[in-house]
């Protein structure tokens, strides 16, 4: 299970599939400002751009220091496992210090694509 999983009991899998239903319907920064909400955090900046180092071998990623999430183009914005991976990382990162790994982000996002998967599913 995650490092966050004392957060997520605020996550139900409704509340999840609802997050992951705005991020296919193009409303990924409403999303964002949800999940940031029940966290009581600050929401991430979504915007389309690379960082140095980073141009060809990912899809976006997360830097601190500005708040933000790069999307390698903005295809990437109504990706829920990838907006949800990054948020992943936003969500982890505080007092300048990453607390998260890869395979805690990935397991994140999966979560919720299962939620949504499983909401579709009984409805």
């Amino acid at each position: 299970m995650s490092d966050t999983s004392s957060s997520d009991a605020l996550l139900d899998e409704e509340s999840m599939a609802k997050i992951v239903y705005k991020i296919l319907n193009r409303d990924t920064e409403q999303a964002l400002s949800d999940l940031s909400d029940l966290y009581n955090i600050r929401a991430p900046e979504i915007v389309v751009g690379t960082i140095k180092g980073k141009r060809k071998t990912v899809y976006a990623v997360y830097v601190q220091n500005e708040n933000r999430i790069y999307a390698l183009n903005s295809d990437i914005f109504y990706n829920p496992f990838v907006v949800l991976h990054e948020f992943y990382h936003h969500l982890r990162s505080r007092g300048g210090v990453h607390r998260g790994s890869e395979k805690n982000a990935n397991m994140y996002a999966k979560r919720f694509i299962e939620a949504y998967s499983k909401v579709l599913i009984n409805k």
